[in-house]
């Protein structure tokens, strides 16, 4: 591998390993196929890259040598091009696989605890609905997750895909946990409005 190959290796972003992930179990799959593979699995415990961004990187891929792809004939009606990962592809992502120091912390963006933090200027009727919404919303995701618990089981070559997607499953189940708890705490900050004499302290929650 030339230099200039190592470097790009070394500046590869998560969604390009994402992607030769996908491409390191057994067959050989289209840009479409990827996405769905990405949007039933990937999207549980990190994310799911747009269509976009999956042949952005498998372009990326081939360039550097990690991926490989084929143009169907004329048998199909729609000509398809299929990827498969390559040795050198294969081998580059169990390195980086292995690397913990890559790996980071999680990082957490909650939409709804963001506008739960600006509550103050809106009705506790309007915050709870949001919280219903989202528990809803949680509990479809738990459903879709466990869909495709059932489709990776008994499957060997996807035993670890079983593993993250059963962490998820938990992940889920304390969301939701999480938001009962929340309607809760709101409840109780709607009984103490209600209290007559008590006044906000203007001061902001900062250390200091």
């Amino acid at each position: 591998m030339t230099s200039s190959h190592e470097s790009k290796k070394q500046e590869l972003p998560p969604t390009a390993w994402a992607v030769l992930g996908l491409l390191s179990f057994p067959g050989e799959r289209t840009g479409y196929e990827l996405k769905k593979w990405a949007d039933s699995s990937l999207r549980f415990f990190y994310w799911s890259p747009a269509i976009s961004q999956i042949y952005a990187e498998l372009r990326r891929l081939e360039e550097l040598g990690y991926a490989t792809s084929v143009r169907s004939g004329p048998e199909e009606a729609r000509a398809k091009r299929r990827y498969a990962i390559t040795g050198a592809g294969r081998e580059a992502l169990a390195g980086w696989a292995a690397d913990t120091g890559e790996a980071g912390p999680p990082v957490l963006k909650h939409g709804l605890l963001l506008r739960i933090w600006l509550g103050h200027l809106a009705e506790p009727e309007q915050l709870r609905g949001m919280v219903g919404e989202h528990v809803e919303r949680t509990r479809g995701e738990l459903a879709a997750v466990r869909e495709a618990m059932e489709h990776a089981s008994g499957v060997p070559d996807w035993t670890f895909p079983a593993l993250a997607l059963r962490w998820s499953e938990r992940q889920h189940l304390a969301e939701l946990e999480l938001a009962e708890a929340l309607l809760t705490d709101l409840d109780g900050l709607a009984g103490a409005r209600r209290e007559p004499g008590r006044q906000a302290d203007g001061d902001a929650p900062t250390p200091g």
